[in-house]
């Protein structure tokens, strides 16, 4: 069940992450939405890859912001500062808080451990602990907490499709077991201090100005140089993509709507929020160069099996993701609807453009 629906006119709401790649579109979404609402927008621009993207998506916020009533406050900060965060929910005390600032990337902590624990521990702690604080001295504090989990959480697990009640006790990368610690933290705090929160188990999103080091954007740079790509497990691997548009979706829907109690009296929901359609790699693979010839970001003679090779499953990685949104589409009624081929045409036009090939 589900709480009544919070009404964010003229409301604050803090978004962490918000350069990133679901943080940005959240913040144009909701300016686009929403009368007078107030955005703060609080990311550390790290260059985990090119920050001259997240400027771009920053840029195209204070566009939209010029359209609408609402207004959109950016403050640069890394969420593992303790001061900074405090500071920001003192001075504008949200309504409701999304965190979606996080180290992302499952191959990336296996050689960089150091930044997850920063981000994705420390990091939450500190939101946590401020959303808990927000309630002191008779303050009206935070009426939801929304916060990025993965289907990373899921681990090798061999029940297929994934669903929420489902048992995630062994991740198989530290990127995993920090997104279970969101869970588990979330729900503590919202047992001990009746902060009412969902976590969302987001499915391999992808989509126009998206994160470069996932697999369609990293495929398309490398391919447009003359490199070779490499298809993991020898190509015997599904994902369920996501595109953007649906996330951010899911992310609205959500937000408004914050969870009753449970028979544990915990104000406490987890969704996942996929597109519920495993894609063969593979064919996956196949749909992206056909878009790219399409957008002429490829030329119609390229050689594609020439700069391809299938190699072995790498640490981290899981053989299938694939999303059970019973959940989501009972509560909300809502389930993502965008085809692979759709989204990656999106994708191969912005690309063209954004690098003007």
């Amino acid at each position: 069940m589900l709480d009544k629906n919070i009404n964010l006119t003229g409301k604050t709401v803090l978004v962490t992450g918000a350069a990133g790649f679901i943080g940005a579109n959240l913040c144009t979404a909701l300016l686009k939405k929403t009368e007078d609402i107030r955005i703060i927008g609080v990311d550390s621009l790290n260059d985990y890859y090119e920050v001259s993207l997240k400027e771009f998506r920053l840029r195209q916020i204070e566009d939209v912001q010029k359209e609408e009533s609402g207004q959109f406050i950016f403050i640069r900060g890394n969420i593992a500062d303790r001061k900074l965060i405090s500071s920001v929910f003192d001075e504008y005390a949200p309504d409701v808080v999304v965190n979606l600032a996080a180290q992302a990337g499952v191959r990336y902590s296996i050689t960089n451990p150091d930044a997850y624990i920063e981000a994705n521990v420390i990091g939450f702690y500190n939101i946590l602990e401020a959303c808990r604080h927000s309630f002191d001295h008779g303050k009206a504090g935070v009426k939801h907490l929304i916060y990025a989990s993965s289907s990373s959480v899921y681990g090798s697990s061999q029940k297929i499709p994934y669903a929420v009640e489902d048992q995630v006790d062994n991740p198989v990368s530290l990127y995993a077991a920090t997104k279970k610690s969101n869970e588990l933290f979330a729900h503590a705090y919202a047992k001990l201090y009746g902060i009412p929160s969902t976590g969302l188990r987001f499915f391999t999103v992808y989509g126009p100005a998206g994160r470069p080091d996932m697999a369609y954007f990293n495929f398309t740079n490398k391919l447009i140089r003359g490199g070779t790509i490499q298809i993991f497990n020898y190509g015997n691997c599904k994902r369920d993509f996501t595109y953007i548009d649906d996330i951010v979706k899911g992310i609205t829907e959500v937000l408004h709507r914050s969870p009753v109690p449970n028979k544990e009296g915990v104000r406490y929901k987890i969704y996942n929020i996929g597109n519920h359609r495993p894609e063969n790699l593979l064919d996956f693979v196949e749909i992206l160069q056909q878009e790219l010839k399409r957008a002429g970001v490829l030329p119609e003679y390229y050689d594609f099996d020439a700069h391809r090779e299938l190699v072995g499953m790498q640490p981290g990685d899981v053989e299938t993701t694939y999303a059970d949104i019973t959940e989501l589409e009972s509560d909300f009624g809502f389930r993502p609807q965008t085809k692979l081929r759709e989204g990656l045409r999106k994708f191969t036009q912005w690309y063209k453009e954004y690098y003007k090939i």
